[in-house]
C-alpha cells in the first residue's frame, strides 16, 4: 500500500508546522509514545477500514476492503509525528483512505511506469529529507541541559524580575466635544495643542503630590475628572509586573527603589507615574518553560540560517525571467548591512 507522495509530503509539512516547542500535555499510552485513545484499543485491532479497495489484488471493488490495525496505523503516525493529536490522526486516516484508493487505481493504469513518476519521486525524496532535517534540528534545539537553563537565567536576570507598583494614568488630552461645523483645521489643532499642554502640566502637578505621599487612587480619580472622562478610572495597583509587560518608555519604572516615585513618563498613550512597592527575582524553576522556549527558538533560528540564504542559487534569466528587483532606497537612505558569507 502506497501513499500519494504529493499529499503525503503536504501532510508531513502541515504536521511539522503545527509542532511547537512545548511538550504535549495529553497523556501517552504506556510503551507506545502515542497519545492514549479514549478507550483501550488492542494493537491488532482494526482502527481504519477502507471499503472497495484491495491493493495488489484482482478483486472487484465491491468485493474487498483493506483493514489497518492500530499497530500499523501508529507505525506510520509516529513516523510523521510522535504523540500525534486526535484531530491530526483523523486527518492522516482520511489521507490514507483517499491516497490508497487513488494510488491503487493509478497502479492499475500503470502510471508508476511513466517517466514523470521517477522525477516526482526524486523531488519528493529531497522534500521529505528536508522535513526530517527540520524535525531533527527542532529536537536538537529543544534539548537543554541544566547548565543551559542556569546560563540563560543569569545572563538575563533583569527579564525575570517581578514587581508590584502603584500607577497613575493621565490622558494626553481632554475629552472635548466635536469641533464646530466649518471650524478650520488650524483652529482644531491649536485647541488640541492647548489641551495637551494643560494635561501635561496637570500630570506634573500630580506627580509632585505623589512624591509628597498623597493617595494614588485619589490622584487617579482627579486625573480622570480633569480630562473629562466619565468612565471608571483604572486600577492603580499593578501586581506581578514584568519588564516585558511595560512599554519601552515605562520599563524605567523597574529601576526604582521601593517607595520611590518615577519621573513623569510620557508616551503617545498619555502620561504615567509609577511608585515601586516591591521587586523580587523570580526563581529559576518558575521560569524554566519560558527559558526553554526562548533558547530553543534561538537555537533553531541559528541552525536554519545557513539554509535560508538566497545568494547560493544562480538563475538563468533567459529561461526563468528576471527576478524581483531590490527595493529602491529613498535619497540619503543607507542600504541594509550585508551579512558576511560563511567561510568554506
Amino acid at each position: 500500500m502506497r501513499f500519494s507522495w504529493f499529499l503525503c509530503v503536504f501532510l508531513f509539512a502541515a504536521i511539522s508546522c503545527a509542532q511547537t516547542a512545548a511538550p504535549p500535555a495529553t497523556p501517552t499510552a504506556p510503551g507506545t509514545g502515542q497519545q492514549a485513545p479514549s478507550k483501550i484499543v488492542a494493537p491488532d485491532e482494526t482502527v481504519l477500514t477502507i471499503k472497495g479497495v484491495c491493493a495488489g489484488t484482482n478483486k472487484q471493488a465491491d468485493d474487498c476492503k483493506t483493514s489497518i490495525t492500530r499497530a500499523e496505523f501508529e507505525k506510520v503516525a509516529n513516523a510523521f509525528q510522535p504523540n500525534m493529536s486526535p484531530p491530526i490522526r483523523r486527518q492522516l486516516a482520511n489521507a490514507w483512505a483517499r491516497n490508497l484508493a487513488m494510488s491503487t487505481e493509478a497502479e492499475k493504469r500503470g502510471l508508476e511506469k511513466q517517466p514523470a513518476f521517477e522525477q516526482i519521486m526524486r523531488f519528493s525524496r529531497m522534500q521529505t529529507l528536508s522535513l526530517l532535517l527540520n524535525r531533527a534540528m527542532q529536537e536538537e534545539a529543544n534539548n537543554l541541559s541544566d547548565a543551559d537553563y542556569q546560563d540563560y537565567y543569569h545572563k538575563n536576570a533583569a527579564n525575570f524580575e517581578q514587581a508590584d507598583f502603584l500607577k497613575i494614568y493621565v490622558p494626553r488630552n481632554k475629552q472635548t466635544t466635536s469641533p464646530k461645523t466649518g471650524a478650520k483645521d488650524t483652529d482644531v489643532q491649536a485647541q488640541q495643542k492647548v489641551g495637551e499642554q494643560a494635561m501635561e502640566k496637570f500630570a506634573a502637578g500630580l506627580r509632585a503630590r505623589a512624591v509628597a505621599g498623597e493617595d494614588f487612587e485619589k490622584l487617579q480619580k482627579e486625573a480622570y475628572v480633569e480630562a473629562g472622562f466619565k468612565g471608571t478610572p483604572p486600577e492603580t495597583k499593578v501586581s506581578n509586573a514584568r519588564r516585558a509587560t511595560l512599554s519601552p518608555k515605562q520599563v524605567v519604572a523597574f529601576d526604582l527603589k521601593p517607595g520611590e516615585v518615577s519621573e513623569l513618563i510620557s508616551d503617545p498613550g498619555g502620561h504615567y507615574i509609577y511608585k515601586m512597592i516591591s521587586k523580587e527575582a523570580m526563581p529559576l524553576e518558575k521560569v524554566k518553560d519560558e527559558i526553554r522556549i526562548a533558547v530553543s527558538a534561538q537555537r533553531y533560528r541559528d541552525a536554519m540560517q545557513p539554509f535560508q540564504k538566497t545568494d547560493n542559487a544562480e538563475f538563468n534569466e533567459a529561461y526563468f525571467g528576471a527576478g524581483p528587483k531590490p527595493p529602491t532606497l529613498s535619497p540619503g537612505a543607507k542600504p541594509p548591512a550585508r551579512e558576511d558569507k560563511d567561510q568554506d
